[in-house]
């Protein structure tokens, strides 16, 4: 399943997805993975968190960023949840590949059996009714 943050540039949506992540670690039984442009965030989520820092790669296109999630996954089969903080600067999507991205998102979540929740700069109203329903907060 894949749960979307989605707003305009600093609308808090990072902070929300902090929260989110940090109130879930509490009640997880499996491993919980944040990604995000910078280790900025590391003292604000909770050490149990395992956080990535995805600038050190060079992400070409939505389908290398998706290969790295597989390359995370067949590493730790224990992933109840991944965060994805700004999917849209990490691999330099526009809304329709943003949509794309979402949907490859959904088959590995169903597949593996985990949780993808992520953060986009995008309005609700610009995503297609399918997504739509996949937003849990829009700021």
């Amino acid at each position: 399943m894949v749960q979307l943050i989605v707003g305009k540039e600093g609308k808090g949506k990072t902070k929300q997805l902090i929260d989110k992540v940090n109130e879930e670690i509490k009640g997880a039984s499996g491993n919980i993975v944040f990604l995000d442009r910078s280790s900025k965030h590391m003292f604000e989520l909770n050490n149990k968190v395992r956080l990535i820092d995805v600038s050190e790669y060079d992400f070409e296109n939505s389908s290398e960023f998706a290969g790295f999630i597989y390359g995370i996954i067949s590493q730790d089969h224990d992933i109840e949840q991944m965060y994805i903080d700004g999917i849209m600067k990490i691999t330099k999507l526009t809304v329709e590949g943003f949509e794309e991205i979402v949907k490859k998102f959904d088959a590995i979540s169903d597949k593996f059996n985990f949780t993808i929740i992520v953060s986009a700069s995008v309005e609700k109203s610009e995503l297609s009714p399918e997504l739509q329903e996949k937003v849990i907060v829009a700021l």
